[in-house]
């Protein structure tokens, strides 16, 4: 179990870094469970980690669950390193001309495209 601190910081970058609202999330998700072609993202597989998500989304911070608290450190982990290479590769598209990595992300609730 982390401390109030700790899970105060992270509940602050995991809501920076999910900038999709839940309506936003559930209906993407839908849509990309109708893509066959969905690519996961390596360490996020299937559409189950966007379901927590977005049951995150819809809970409040006192609420939280420890597997809810590895979930939003996975999310918050994986969307800063899959936007930082995205930034640093310099044989990689920018994240926002690279569809497949823009949908990705936004299967874990964080559109690229939005400041």
């Amino acid at each position: 179990m982390t401390d109030a601190l700790e899970r105060d910081t992270l509940w602050e970058e995991f809501h920076r870094v999910v900038n999709m609202t839940s309506q936003e999330l559930a209906a993407w998700l839908q849509v990309r469970e109708a893509d066959e072609e969905a690519a996961p993202l390596p360490r996020e597989a299937g559409g189950a980690t966007g379901d927590l998500v977005l049951a995150i989304l819809q809970k409040r911070r006192a609420d939280l669950t420890d597997d809810d608290v590895r979930v939003m450190y996975g999310v918050v982990d994986t969307v800063t390193e899959e936007t930082d290479r995205a930034g640093r590769d310099a044989g990689h598209p920018p994240v926002d001309e690279d569809t497949g990595l823009r949908h990705r992300l936004m299967s874990l609730g964080h559109d690229p495209l939005r400041t």
